[in-house]
């Protein structure tokens, strides 16, 4: 691999820390905004909604668009939409009438970016020439993790120092990441995703195969085994260890993030030694493993450790699933990535959903709903069966349905 492509692959890891910033600097302001603007709590956490409702959009959309105008164009408005919704989170409050208007159009903004990235970051990656797939891609996606926990950390600490009045100004420090990366962009190589002379899958073609259908189901398990527990685990800290706010949110969530990079950095380390297949399989097993620990067993310090297995076993489904995709169905091109990324990110709607509902129907019985949950695991490790069949050693193509 030549340096110039280092330079690129350098460029997705960080392309996939923005995408953390995007997505967790907001909700640390929430109580923030409540006070300083006078907005009901309820309307400022639609703001997640709003977020990953155009995420979801904009990863269907990118499929009509970003092969017209190319990766590079795609990657760099990504980068651009990104740091216009921090920056603007930092001004349009104060400037518009309607300090809530101001924050929507911030988060339209920088969910459009957000949505791009998570299209755009893993095919850049795979049509890096490294020498293998699977541990480039656990790598990359080790790196959301990292940057979820940095923008925690960092801010918190940023918080402590400069008070939380100086929130503004963490936002456009923030912003800088994406303005520089997207510079990057403009100028690394970017090989493209399928060789010179082939011909990308057309889209109706890919809805027609089993194992893409196998592949969402498993995408959809994957973000939902992951965001089931991960949404729930400062819950778990606060109420069952009768812990701070903060606390809880170092002891759930920040170890959950920590063992999950950690399983990710293990396989983008030794994946080349390790079956992917099997890794999966075992990942999928002790899921359903830490799921049953939370919701079954009473003790607030085994279902805090049980969250944190959670994180460690879900680590290597999103991108262990990507890699298969494009081991499996290699000219399935950008539109493979960009709807394998829409079942992902149902999933990390549909899963603490229906962790939610089923709590609520209970009496609100957190662990109930985490049971489950359990559904989720259980499913992928179900379609990694599936798909091995479906993919026999004698068999050249992929199956229709």
């Amino acid at each position: 691999m030549t340096k110039s492509f280092k330079l690129t692959i350098n460029a997705c890891f960080i392309g996939y820390i923005i995408q953390a910033i995007v997505n967790n600097f907001v909700p640390l302001l929430f109580l923030t905004f409540q006070s300083s603007y006078g907005i009901p709590l309820s309307r400022i956490t639609l703001l997640i909604t709003v977020n990953f409702g155009i995420q979801l959009a904009v990863d269907l959309a990118s499929v009509a668009f970003v092969d017209r105008i190319g990766y590079r164009a795609s990657m760099v408005i990504a980068h651009v939409m990104s740091a216009l919704g921090l920056v603007s989170l930092a001004f349009l409050p104060q400037l518009l009438p309607d300090a809530y208007a101001g924050l929507l159009i911030s988060v339209v903004c920088y969910a459009v970016g957000g949505g791009l990235l998570e299209v755009l970051v893993s095919p850049v990656m795979e049509s890096c020439p490294t020498a293998h797939k699977e541990k480039a891609m656990s790598m990359l996606h080790s790196f959301y993790c990292w940057g979820q926990m940095g923008v925690v950390l960092l801010s918190t600490l940023f918080f402590r120092v400069f008070g939380i009045d100086s929130w503004r100004i963490l936002a456009l420090i923030w912003a800088l990441v994406p303005v520089a990366n997207g510079i990057l962009f403009t100028r690394v190589p970017i090989a493209p995703l399928i060789p010179e002379g082939d011909r990308g899958m057309p889209l109706r073609e890919l809805l027609r195969l089993r194992e893409f259908w196998l592949l969402m189901l498993m995408m959809v398990c994957a973000g939902a085994s992951e965001l089931s527990v991960s949404q729930w685990a400062s819950t778990f800290a606060e109420t069952g260890l009768g812990v701070s706010k903060t606390l809880g949110d170092l002891m759930g969530p920040m170890f959950f993030a920590l063992l999950m990079g950690s399983t990710r950095a293990f396989y983008g380390k030794y994946g080349d030694r390790t079956d992917l297949d099997r890794f999966m399989t075992v990942s999928a097993l002790l899921c359903v493993a830490a799921y049953l620990c939370i919701a079954l067993v009473p003790v607030p310090w085994i279902g805090l450790l049980g969250c944190g297995l959670c994180g460690l076993s879900v680590g290597i489904m999103w991108p262990g699933t990507f890699s298969k995709a494009t081991a499996s169905l290699k000219r399935g091109g950008t539109a493979l990535f960009a709807l394998l990324a829409l079942g992902g990110d149902i999933g990390c709607s549909v899963g603490p959903t229906l962790v939610g509902f089923v709590s609520e129907a209970f009496g609100e019985d957190l662990r109930r709903g985490i049971l489950a949950g359990t559904l989720f695991p259980v499913l992928m490790g179900i379609g990694l069966i599936l798909l091995r069949r479906l993919r026999r050693p004698d068999q050249k193509m992929p199956r229709k349905a």
